[in-house]
């Protein structure tokens, strides 16, 4: 798999310049075995794994894995919730030399299908259940149109939908190091897929460069040594979760503590536990540790950084986060295309963190078009989307990236967000398609006209609201709206938890949706007026 937009000259300059180092994700993990193959790596579920089991599992399976057939540019696709057998397939495809490709584990059968397919998946790895769903019957249920999927694996009880279970394919390989000859830097390794103003999810394409260097770019902004402890609730299935909860930890040798179901007492509980010192995560998980009432009962004093993004962070909750926590909260933003454009550190002043999304991090270069949407470049972007035909739109012909967001930047360089040229609503950080919802709902006979926008939210940052003109003579409610889009093995988080019912949608002279004037509706409950 080659990115078609990495060209000699794009690689010569950041290498020149020392952006990229020509470090291998995997090599960090295995250094650190070597070093100290005693330290604590992951800790899961009240289990610890040193970095000598971490790394000689992540070799069994390579080596079980290349047994079976599966070779260099082919994609492992795994759908997992943080939980130590993410960290090994993820690193044990990327030592393969092949791509490793999470799916969030809120996914079904219709987001999955479409993935897998144009991923052209070889490997699927799932659990056996997961918040009371059946993973291996989802995959058996859409097999029939994945013809290159070869093998199905298991993680906990196998049945008859699987092919292998996790450990006895474990079981077949050897802990001793993998050689991969071949490999290089710039090799696709992250094929990590995310939904923005289109219907389907769209592929976007990192390398080892690309993530190495926005994990150093981390390191660098909050300080962090081998005396920090990671933890971990955002989804591994994320780029939050790749980079920080599965990447950075070995670069520095360090522990990170995974949660795999969000609970705030939990969390917590395991902060003071294990003395955890950093974590980067959305809003609702600052806010739940915030409001927990256990909170002035647990020593969470360990915990010195708390980076949040992903969704609108309102300034209030960093200054009372500030405050409850005890450490720097820092708003920041980024995405999968380009993981972390702006931040903010401890030298920042408390109104710059509360009121701005920070400041350019590293080599990161921002520029403002004239409507105001944000465009990044730098070493850290992503080198295009698995489909090609989706790089004119979002890129200039000089090589910026459109983030399809607006904002504006204030005297002393701090960028701050200010709405979105995408049309997506963004639920606990989870970007959700308003048009992909709209597609499906246009098919249900009751409704004639719909559009989909963004409900605002204390807690979750946003909902999904519907928008409804209903057929005449024809009744329209919420649950059947839910019934319609649930039948159709659509994830749970797009479900609409709120439908307005208006007898004509706004549109401009051109026949468009006026959303600006539906979400105003929708915040403020008045109706449109003519």
């Amino acid at each position: 798999m080659r990115a078609t937009r990495l060209d000699a000259a794009l690689a010569r300059r950041h290498t020149e310049d020392g952006a990229w180092a020509g470090n291998l994700v995997d090599g960090y993990l295995a250094a650190a075995a070597t070093a100290t193959p005693d330290a604590v790596a992951v800790v899961d579920r009240e289990r610890s794994w040193s970095y000598g089991d971490l790394d000689g599992a992540v070799n069994r399976l390579a080596s079980a894995l290349r047994a079976r057939g599966v070779g260099p540019g082919e994609v492992v696709s795994w759908m997992l919730p943080n939980r130590v057998e993410a960290l090994i397939v993820h690193h044990a495809a990327i030592r393969l030399g092949t791509v490793s490709n999470p799916i969030i584990p809120i996914y079904r059968h219709h987001e999955t299908r479409f993935i897998l397919r144009q991923a052209r998946s070889a490997v699927m790895v799932v659990p056996d259940e997961f918040r009371g769903f059946d993973y291996p019957q989802m995959v058996a249920d859409i097999r029939d149109d994945l013809p290159e999927l070869r093998t199905v694996v298991v993680v906990g009880a196998s049945g008859p939908a699987a092919d292998m279970a996790f450990e006895d394919l474990l079981d077949e390989g050897r802990p001793d190091p993998v050689p991969t000859p071949g490999r290089d830097a710039d090799d696709i390794v992250l094929l990590l897929y995310t939904s923005g103003t289109t219907s389907s999810p769209k592929g976007a394409l990192h390398s080892h460069n690309t993530l190495d260097h926005e994990n150093r770019s981390i390191i660098e902004l909050y300080g962090l040594s081998g005396a920090d402890v990671v933890f971990m609730p955002s989804p591994v299935g994320h780029i939050i979760g790749v980079l920080y909860g599965m990447q950075l930890p070995a670069m520095l040798g360090i522990p990170v503590v995974l949660l795999d179901v969000w609970e705030p007492g939990r969390a917590l509980q395991l902060i003071a536990a294990h003395r955890c010192s950093f974590t980067v995560a959305a809003t609702p998980f600052l806010a739940g540790l915030v409001r927990h009432p256990s909170l002035d009962e647990i020593d969470v004093s360990a915990l010195r950084v708390f980076a949040c993004g992903g969704a609108d962070v309102p300034p209030d909750l960093v200054r009372s986060a500030t405050d409850a926590l005890g450490c720097t909260v820092s708003r920041g933003y980024g995405s999968t295309e380009y993981p972390t454009a702006t931040g903010s550190n401890t030298t920042d002043d408390l109104v710059k963190r509360s009121r701005t999304d920070g400041r350019p991090i590293g080599r990161t270069e921002i520029r403002l078009e004239t409507d105001g949407e944000l465009l990044v470049r730098g070493p850290e972007m992503f080198l295009g989307y698995l489909d090609p035909a989706l790089n004119d739109d979002a890129f200039t012909a000089d090589g910026w990236f459109r983030t399809g967001d607006l904002a504006r930047t204030d005297a002393d360089g701090y960028v701050e967000i200010t709405g979105r040229k995408k049309d997506i609503i963004i639920r606990g950080g989870e970007n959700i398609s308003a048009k992909e919802i709209e597609d499906q709902l246009f098919e249900h006979p009751a409704v004639a006209d719909v559009a989909v926008v963004a409900t605002p939210d204390a807690v979750l940052g946003e909902r999904v609201c519907a928008v409804v003109v209903p057929t005449p003579g024809r009744a329209v409610t919420l649950d059947d709206l839910v019934a319609w889009l649930t039948a159709r093995r659509i994830a749970r988080q797009k479900l609409p938890e709120r439908l307005v019912l208006l007898d004509d949608l706004p549109r401009n002279a051109s026949g468009k949706v006026q959303k600006f004037r539906l979400r105003d509706l929708v915040a403020s409950s008045q109706p449109v007026p003519s």
